[in-house]
């Protein structure tokens, strides 16, 4: 397997206006793709990518601590399966990463983490899991950006419309219970709402999607990675407003994942 070459040409360059932050979202699939024997590693160049970004802030969903039989599967590979977790591994130098188990399986587990170029306090895990047989969490990490706290939560909400409408109510119970109402609140990740219609619930909580002023649905779209329909990976945001999103396209990107990362910069309201 060879690594991408770097990715940075197909992203906006980085704003440079005081008080910006640039954030991402980006479900990794577990760092791998395909099936059965044409199953390949994506982690490596999931780390060129996740670099490409120059974000503050990237959420990552999907992502695993361990996994013993794709350690044996990917160990005879060229890069191999990385020693640490996937958070560690894809932080780019300087960076501090987040990271909190959702999901237990037979050989591993999976869940979110944030990877953050500021300051990062303590971490927390909350269950939001709708029934036994779908794990979900939501993972808070306060974040000193400029010298204030601003409070990033990762999610990966569940597949069904009712199961997701309740993950927002265990949403507002856990914002009411742990993030002071003055502070900036980010809350991203993949929400699996294919009929786009966690807004208004959303809204009800003070939480604006994240949409660039003059952007059209189709530069919002993220799954399928190869041909994108659908809004799956999003922002809300309490105190900040969105300057612009953008989402990378093209085989190199459609070939990691399933989706396809969501980039914005924000500004403080």
């Amino acid at each position: 397997m060879n690594r991408l070459k770097p990715l940075q040409s197909t992203l906006l360059p980085p704003y440079t206006g005081v008080g910006a932050l640039r954030v991402a979202t980006y479900n990794i699939h577990k760092g791998v793709r395909g099936l059965g024997p044409s199953k390949r590693l994506e982690i490596h160049n999931l780390g060129v990518a996740v670099e490409a970004f120059d974000a503050d802030l990237v959420f990552l969903q999907e992502v695993r601590l361990f996994h013993s039989r794709e350690a044996r599967r990917f160990d005879r590979t060229s890069f191999g399966w990385p020693a640490q977790g996937q958070a560690d591994f894809l932080a780019p130098e300087g960076y501090e990463a987040a990271y909190r188990s959702n999901a237990v399986t037979r050989f591993g587990e999976h869940g979110n983490a944030l990877l953050s170029r500021w300051p990062i306090g303590d971490i927390g895990h909350h269950d939001v899991s709708d029934h036994r047989f779908e794990q979900r969490g939501l993972l808070h990490v306060p974040v000193v950006w400029n010298g204030n706290t601003l409070h990033a939560v990762v999610v990966h909400f569940g597949l069904g419309h009712r199961g997701r409408v309740r993950q927002v109510q265990r949403l507002a119970d856990f914002i009411r219970a742990e993030v002071p109402a003055g502070e900036m609140l980010v809350v991203a990740g993949d929400f699996n709402d294919w009929g786009e219609r966690l807004d208004d619930p959303m809204r009800e909580l003070g939480l604006a999607r994240a949409v660039a002023p003059e952007a059209g649905r189709a530069g919002r779209l993220t799954f399928p990675s190869l041909a994108p329909l659908f809004a799956l990976d999003r922002f809300y945001l309490r105190g900040l407003r969105c300057r612009s999103t953008m989402v990378p396209r093209g085989l190199a990107w459609a070939r990691m994942s399933d989706h396809l990362p969501l980039v914005a910069e924000l500004e403080p309201q």
